[in-house]
């Protein structure tokens, strides 16, 4: 039976709670239960003047809500799943993956159209290395400044003239009402995802069976698959926000999936890509496809680039 009333561990900032009160209302729609959100402060948020890359990666959003999860002090953790670290806590489940938003990057400027249009030396606010090295392989002649914080201070700050562009996740922008201040979608070609953006997933406790059928409803099997193919290159590559990996699926057919990976160094100016297509039915078929995908990637000189930056960050 599930626990009364249910209750959902979301970190603070706006979009946390924004996506927190989504599922909660989902919830509330199949099964009339009320959720309760519980607000957990993650590292990720308090260490804000540096980057991910120097203080842990992927998992400084999720430990701490994790670990409340695994004490039973909340029922649920929604993550956005581009924060989801490769490998889950011992007796952690994603139940749930949400039908995915818009995965793509985009370019927001109080005075330039698109990225073609930066003058040289222009001043592009974003501390994803991912990013960082796929605009660099792109254009050359850019300067990053390291921004963190949530979506209204990165906007703010590019307003206040400290950076000339900011690159965010569009989904973010579309769950917040801040798509109008976007000046372009910029193409996968240029700038491929990072691993499960745009979409939503459900944790929870492995022998929570009662939580584990109220969100399977709610869980778009299509996403679901998509994820755990482009995650299936994150495990086999061991990657996370200390390296510039990326990966992104989609459906050419109802069960063809397509998937595309990239390993770069950081200056962009070497890049590793694989691609696959399969006929994909179940979790661990998309899971392999994207293993195989990886191993792909370092047979093809991914595993150097990898070693190389992570020897530097030590």
């Amino acid at each position: 039976m599930v626990s009364t009333p249910l209750k959902i561990g979301s970190r603070g900032s706006e979009l946390a709670l924004w996506q927190a009160r989504h599922v909660a209302t989902l919830i509330g729609s199949v099964s009339g239960i009320l959720p309760e959100i519980v607000v957990i402060k993650t590292t990720g948020d308090i260490i804000l003047d540096r980057q991910l890359s120097e203080v842990g990666g992927k998992g400084l959003f999720v430990k701490e809500i994790e670990e409340a999860l695994l004490r039973h002090e909340i029922d649920l953790a929604v993550h956005s799943m581009k924060d989801v670290p490769a490998f889950l806590p011992p007796g952690l489940t994603l139940a749930a993956t949400l039908k995915r938003e818009d995965p793509r990057d985009v370019f927001l400027s109080t005075h330039f159209p698109d990225i073609k249009s930066l003058p040289p030396k222009a001043r592009i606010g974003t501390s994803s290395l991912r990013r960082q090295s796929q605009i660099r392989a792109f254009r050359n002649d850019l300067e990053f400044v390291p921004l963190r914080g949530n979506v209204g201070t990165r906007i703010r700050k590019m307003q206040e003239g400290v950076v000339d562009a900011i690159i965010l996740a569009g989904a973010g922008l579309i769950r917040l009402g801040h798509s109008g201040n976007v000046k372009e979608w910029i193409s996968p070609g240029i700038l491929l995802p990072a691993i499960g953006q745009g979409a939503l997933g459900l944790e929870i406790r492995d022998e929570d069976d009662a939580t584990g059928r109220l969100v399977h409803s709610l869980s778009d099997e299509p996403t679901h698959l998509s994820v755990a193919a482009e995650r299936g290159v994150l495990q086999s590559l061991n990657g996370g926000c200390q390296v510039p990996i990326a990966a992104y699926a989609i459906w050419k057919t109802s069960r063809t999936l397509s998937l595309e990976g990239r390993v770069l160094d950081i200056s962009g100016t070497r890049l590793i890509r694989a691609v696959d297509t399969r006929d994909i039915h179940t979790i661990k078929e998309a899971y392999q496809m994207g293993m195989d995908l990886g191993d792909r990637l370092i047979a093809d000189g991914a595993g150097e680039i990898l070693s190389s930056i992570l020897k530097k960050n030590a």
